[in-house]
C-alpha cells in the first residue's frame, strides 16, 4: 500500500479483532454502526471497502458515488441487501464469511429443536406459573427420526454434522450442490422431503428463487406433519401459509429465528394478527434472529473476512 491510508467504513457492530487488523494492515477505519442510509451515502466516496450485515442496503446509488470502492465484506452470509453483480461490474469485489457463523447457526437450530421436542420453554413457562405438569410435557426424541435439509451450503452443513451423532436418517437438498451424499446423509428433492421427513429446516439464501419457497403449495405437499425449523431468511417462509398450516394440523410447530417482518415496531395489522397468534402457540418457539449471532462468531467473522482480504491481497 502506498503512504495514503486507504478508508474503511464499518457500518455495523464488529469485533475489534476486524478494526485492530485493518488498522495494523494500513486502513484509516472509520466504525459507525449507527450510520444511516443517508449518511453513508454522503461519505462513501472516499471508501475503499465497506463492511456490512443486514443494517444498510449497498445498492447502485451507493455503489455509484463510492467511486474508489474496492471490496464490500459481509460479516455474515446473506447477500441480499448487496446489488453483488453491479459492485462486480464496478471493479468492486464482494466477500462473505459464512464460516465464521455456520455453527453458531447450526447449534442455535439443534437448540430450538431440542427445546420444542422436549417441551423445555413451555415447561419452564408454566412452573414460573407453579404448574408442575409431567405427562402433559412428556418429550419426543430425535433418534429415529427423518430430519430434511433445504440448502446444503455451510450452515445446512454444519447443521448435518451436528445431526450426524443422532440416530437419524437424513435428507439433504440443495438446487446447486450435488454429490455431497456420505454415510449419514441422503441427496434428496423436495418432493422426497415432503413426503418423509419428520423435521425439515431451511439453510437457503434469501433470492428471487428462494423467497416464499415454502407458500401453501409446499405445506399441502407435507406427509408426516413436520417440525419446521427456518434460522435463514424470514421470506422464505410465507407467514400466512405458515399459521395455515399449524391451524390445520399440518405441521407439528415451528422454530423461527426470523420473520418477514423482523422490526417489530413496524408491523402492520395483518402481521400483528400473525405475530399474536405465534406467540400464543406451545408449539411454536421465536427467537430475535440471534442464530448466527454468538460471541464466538462475532469473532470468527471479523477474522475470516480480514484472511480472505489477505488472499486476495486486498490488504
Amino acid at each position: 500500500m502506498n503512504n495514503q491510508k486507504s478508508l474503511v467504513i464499518v457500518t455495523a457492530k464488529a469485533h475489534d479483532i476486524l478494526i485492530s487488523t485493518l488498522q495494523q494492515k494500513g486502513f484509516e477505519v472509520l466504525y459507525q454502526p449507527q450510520i444511516t442510509y443517508d449518511e453513508l451515502a454522503d461519505m462513501v466516496h472516499d471508501a475503499h471497502g465497506l463492511i456490512v450485515t443486514t443494517r444498510i442496503k449497498i445498492d447502485k446509488t451507493i455503489i455509484d458515488k463510492a467511486n474508489r470502492l474496492k471490496w464490500i465484506g459481509r460479516l455474515g452470509s446473506g447477500m441480499e441487501l448487496i446489488d453483488t453483480a453491479y459492485a462486480e461490474l464496478k471493479n468492486s469485489i464482494c466477500l462473505r464469511t459464512p464460516e465464521g457463523n455456520r455453527n453458531a447457526v447450526a447449534e442455535h437450530a439443534l437448540g430450538m429443536l431440542l427445546s420444542l421436542m422436549n417441551n423445555i420453554g413451555k415447561s419452564s413457562a408454566q412452573i414460573k406459573e407453579g404448574k408442575w405438569f409431567r405427562d402433559e410435557n412428556r418429550g419426543t426424541e430425535i433418534s429415529g427420526k427423518t430430519i430434511g435439509i433445504i440448502g446444503f451450503g455451510n450452515t445446512g452443513g454444519a447443521f448435518a454434522k451436528l445431526l450426524s451423532s443422532f440416530d437419524v436418517t437424513l435428507l439433504a437438498y440443495d438446487k446447486y450442490k450435488d454429490g455431497f451424499g456420505g454415510k449419514f446423509i441422503r441427496e434428496a428433492d423436495i418432493e422426497q422431503i415432503c413426503r418423509y421427513a419428520d423435521i425439515i429446516s431451511f439453510h437457503v439464501p434469501l433470492t428471487e428463487e428462494t423467497q416464499y419457497m415454502a407458500d401453501d403449495i409446499f405445506f399441502n405437499k407435507l406427509k408426516n406433519k413436520p417440525l419446521i425449523i427456518n434460522t435463514a431468511r424470514g421470506k422464505i417462509i410465507k407467514s400466512g401459509a405458515l399459521l395455515n398450516a399449524l391451524k390445520s394440523n399440518k405441521i407439528s410447530g415451528a422454530a423461527l429465528d426470523v420473520l418477514e417482518n423482523e422490526k417489530i415496531t413496524t408491523l402492520s395489522e395483518i402481521q400483528k394478527e400473525e405475530m399474536d397468534y405465534l406467540l400464543a402457540q406451545d408449539n411454536v418457539l421465536i427467537t430475535p434472529h440471534i442464530a448466527g449471532y454468538s460471541h464466538e462468531a462475532f469473532y470468527k467473522m471479523g477474522e475470516v473476512l480480514t484472511e480472505k482480504l489477505q488472499a486476495l491481497k486486498l490488504t
